[in-house]
């Protein structure tokens, strides 16, 4: 049983500071054929972010240029600055057979839930809104003034949780990464996803009668 099959489109979100790149990076590392999308910005680079790993850096025209010739898969303004995802680089990853996480912003979340149906979505929450102020202030990358931005807009993110298919509560690290793994493993397992197989076991009947 050979035949390649299409890998699964995966929705990521939760607020800056829930713990998503910790997690990501921990489920990626435990399976081959999950690639992270790497999504588009017009953000300021942070140190030792790398263009083309940590994200696209572009500026706000090539940006809009993208929007208007409909490459863009979804996207969002966010704390001032646009992000987005390239529809061509998605679109190649589930063809060769991975499955791609997206891991964006609520508002491209909706766009993509509304476009693709059938993808899977996962929302990340922290402990309380008190452990997120912590955890971002630890972070010692952004002003006091930024972090009661991101605060508050965690806070309208969080409230559109229940839009997602399943709900993590980072609390702890390595029981985050498992709870991911196990419900990437179970979409794969789907009867659509799995269609190519049922159907190869009925032909292979058919080979042994010949």
């Amino acid at each position: 049983m050979n035949k390649l099959k299409k890998g699964c489109l995966i929705i990521f979100s939760g607020p800056s500071g829930a713990g998503k790149d910790t997690i990501l990076s921990k489920v990626m590392a435990k399976k081959d054929n999950l690639k992270l999308s790497i999504s588009h910005t017009t953000r300021v680079p942070r140190e030792n972010e790398v263009n083309g790993k940590s994200y696209y850096f572009v500026s706000e025209k090539e940006f809009m240029e993208m929007v208007k010739n409909g490459e863009m898969l979804e996207y969002a303004k966010y704390c001032g600055n646009y992000y987005g995802t390239s529809v061509v680089k998605v679109k190649d990853e589930l063809e060769k057979g991975n499955d791609v996480i997206l891991e964006i912003e609520v508002q491209g979340a909706e766009q993509v839930m509304k476009k693709i149906p059938e993808a899977l979505s996962i929302f990340v929450l922290p402990p309380s809104l008190d452990e997120l102020k912590i955890r971002l202030k630890n972070r010692g990358t952004d002003s006091d003034e930024v972090i009661n931005r991101r605060v508050k807009e965690a806070e309208n993110e969080i409230a559109l949780a229940h839009n997602y298919d399943y709900v993590i509560i980072n609390d702890d690290i390595e029981k985050s990464v498992e709870q991911e793994f196990k419900i990437i493993e179970l979409q794969e397992m789907k009867s659509q996803k799995m269609k190519h197989i049922i159907d190869e076991v009925l032909n292979s009947e058919k080979n042994i009668n010949r």
